[in-house]
């Protein structure tokens, strides 16, 4: 029987061709072996990066608030000075540096091998890197999330030249959702956001070797900053019978005035009117007067410099703000948004999501603070960048409250329906199309 069984089963024996063609398949020098180590060698590089990259971008958010203390209203003429110059040098030497970089990393998608030589170049993402700390310093209502997307992307991209591999789009896609991960400290937030923002299709196909990149790149950060929580662990929670009341209220308000964010960067970058023709006619003059807005506000305030950090978590402690903050800073990270200089607006929008919570909070006194303003985040957040999954988790995992996750869940679909209703196109899609793979090289 065991005679029989050989002939018609025959052994699989390990002659050397058969050992050479295997290893050509899957060996050292195949091309799966290398592929597989440019992205896991890529994600590791992305956790320490973007961890520099928040060291630096913090040290440079350190002097400039020491410097404002020092010289109050001497940031009315540097401020706008340094618009001016940030936006002059970028359009000069790097103009695929400017704005977020999330809507660059989106673009590159179409034809990632091309845009490792334009949208993710090196060149380009060392520029945003330098330009973005310029911006900080400069007292810009900017954040670093954005640029580490781009920075991430980019560097995916070199691993893969560096081993001669072809560049997929999935791979920018892991690439940018790793940079996420790495710089708030949250693994599920940059899965998401890869699937619902980068991607925006849910059936996009994700491999368990761009899973393995996001979370590699978040432990990688998380064990060279320690194992924090990006604004405390507040625990925030409510009664359903609260959330009943609040939520509804949150999602409209906070969609809607992340639409009307939305909306106006979207209408000065791709807009027709005299103001838009204007401002594109003469960048430096109007990187001036929007670096006027964000001093006059900075120096009135003293609270819209930068990425709003602190004031955002003062007002999840439950610490009072002034009902104008949240306003206030919406415009000032608008000013800097439409101004044409590097630097992300993902830090910014959860602080004036925060302003727009703190005024919730004098609709609903009686509510916990903490809660209404994790929902004041949630619902901004979701109306501006239109991923409501990325929104809650991100909130979720950088304020430790899962007890708050239904009514986050709830709100920011209301609010992503809100948004809607004041602009159709989503923020980062639409501003991706002013990055085109064929005439978007370097200026040399």
């Amino acid at each position: 029987m065991a005679g029989l069984f050989d002939r018609l089963m025959p052994a699989k024996r390990w002659t050397p061709s058969r050992y050479r063609a295997l290893l050509r398949a899957r060996g050292p020098r195949s091309v799966q072996f290398r592929t597989r180590g440019a992205i896991l060698i890529g994600a590791i590089l992305v956790g320490i990066v973007a961890t520099l990259f928040a060291e630096v971008s913090d040290w440079a958010a350190g002097v400039f608030s020491h410097y404002a203390r020092t010289w109050h209203w001497l940031p009315l003429a540097t401020t706008p000075l340094t618009f001016m110059a940030l936006v002059w040098i970028t359009r000069r030497y790097a103009p695929l540096a400017r704005g977020s970089g999330i809507p660059q990393v989106i673009a590159a998608q179409a034809n990632p091998n091309e845009a490792t030589k334009t949208l993710i170049s090196v060149r380009t993402v060392a520029a945003k890197a330098v330009l973005t700390v310029g911006a900080v310093l400069g007292g810009a209502s900017v954040g670093r999330e954005g640029p580490t997307v781009q920075l991430a992307a980019a560097i995916m991209g070199a691993t893969h030249r560096i081993v001669r591999v072809p560049l997929r789009g999935g791979v920018v896609i892991a690439g940018g959702a790793a940079g996420v991960a790495a710089a708030f400290n949250t693994p599920l937030a940059g899965l998401l956001f890869a699937i619902e923002e980068l991607a925006s299709a849910y059936e996009q196909r994700v491999t368990l070797l761009v899973l393995a990149a996001i979370v590699i790149a978040g432990m990688v950060a998380q064990s060279v900053q320690g194992d924090y929580v990006y604004f405390g662990a507040i625990g925030a929670h409510m009664p359903l019978v609260s959330a009943l009341l609040v939520v509804p209220i949150a999602g409209i308000a906070g969609g809607m005035a992340g639409g009307v964010f939305s909306r106006a960067i979207l209408t000065m970058a791709v807009g027709g009117n005299r103001v838009t023709r204007w401002s594109r006619t003469n960048p430096v003059k109007f990187a001036g007067i929007c670096g006027s807005v964000v001093a006059v506000l900075g120096v009135g305030t003293g609270l819209t410099w930068g990425t709003g950090y602190s004031a955002a978590r003062a007002m999840i402690v439950g610490i009072d703000a002034p009902l104008w903050f949240g306003p206030a800073k919406l415009i000032a990270t608008a000013a800097t948004a439409i101004a044409g200089l590097p630097g992300g607006i993902f830090a910014p929008s959860l602080a004036v999501g925060a302003g727009v919570g703190n005024l919730l909070r004098e609709v609903f006194p009686g509510e916990p603070a903490s809660a209404i303003v994790i929902l004041g985040m949630v619902a901004y957040f979701a109306g501006v960048v239109r991923a409501p999954l990325t929104a809650v988790i991100i909130l979720s995992e950088t304020t430790a409250s899962r007890g708050l996750m239904l009514p986050m869940f709830a709100t920011a679909f209301i609010a992503d329906a809100a948004s809607q209703w004041v602009c159709r196109d989503k923020l980062y899609h639409g501003l991706s199309k002013t990055f085109a793979i064929t005439d978007a090289r370097p200026a040399k």
